[in-house]
């Protein structure tokens, strides 16, 4: 598999990522492709969720916190520097194969850092009974996009005030909060963040392919069409 590299270290809004996994799903030939990113505070929320159930909208606007919806399903996540997106691009439309390939990569990664995880049926991956890792997916030119929020460490009062489930929805899942559900990966391991984004590149990676500047601007023109409101 290889990673996919941009040519500078610049941070960019989350909705140019997603737009970079459209442009590698579409142009980029490789079978299988990955990329880490992380971003300033932002919200994102799946493509069939109404934003004003799941957010805070007040709050986010109060404090900076920019909000995104993306072409996938599933639930709303929080996203910042200290935790770590991850995208997985490969050839196929079989979702739950996506998934469970997607799945078993970070399980092994987990497992070469120390910690005892696994997956479950809906594609998150746990620590004991806290989750630390949520999967969500598409499908594109026949290609599966599958990407993902690791729980490294986070801002938990932004993460708790920002996305708001309906008291439906917990008391489904039998929890009381969002914290009560969830766990960060930095309580069960020693590697710092930089060590681990190392570790989860040279075991699941085999060379780079490197974005060009011309590419870079494709993929901001993507993001301005697709992405940006």
């Amino acid at each position: 598999m290889k990673y996919i590299a941009l040519p500078t270290t610049e941070v960019h809004p989350l909705s140019f990522y997603l737009a970079m996994e459209e442009y590698v799903a579409r142009y980029v030939s490789e079978s299988d492709c990955f990329f880490m990113w992380q971003v300033e505070p932002t919200v994102i929320y799946g493509r069939n969720q109404v934003v004003e159930n799941e957010v805070n909208l007040d709050y986010c606007r109060e404090h900076g916190i920019k909000v995104i919806r993306r072409k996938s399903g599933g639930g709303c996540v929080y996203a910042d520097m200290d935790n770590l997106m991850l995208s997985y691009i490969t050839t196929g439309e079989n979702v739950g194969f996506a998934f469970n390939q997607f799945v078993q990569m970070i399980l092994l990664v987990l497992r070469k850092a120390g910690v005892k995880a696994t997956g479950t049926s809906h594609n998150d991956i746990m620590i004991g009974d806290h989750k630390i890792c949520g999967t969500a997916c598409y499908h594109l030119n026949g290609r599966s996009i599958v990407h993902s929020t690791m729980l490294y460490d986070t801002n938990m009062e932004h993460m708790l005030q920002a996305i708001t489930p309906g008291p439906e929805k917990l008391e489904k899942k039998g929890i009381q909060s969002v914290r009560q559900r969830i766990t960060l990966l930095k309580d069960h391991t020693s590697l710092t963040l930089e060590e681990l984004k190392v570790l989860i590149r040279d075991t699941l990676c085999q060379g780079e392919l490197m974005l060009t500047p011309d590419e870079v601007e494709k993929i901001e023109q993507m993001n301005t069409k697709n992405y940006v409101d």
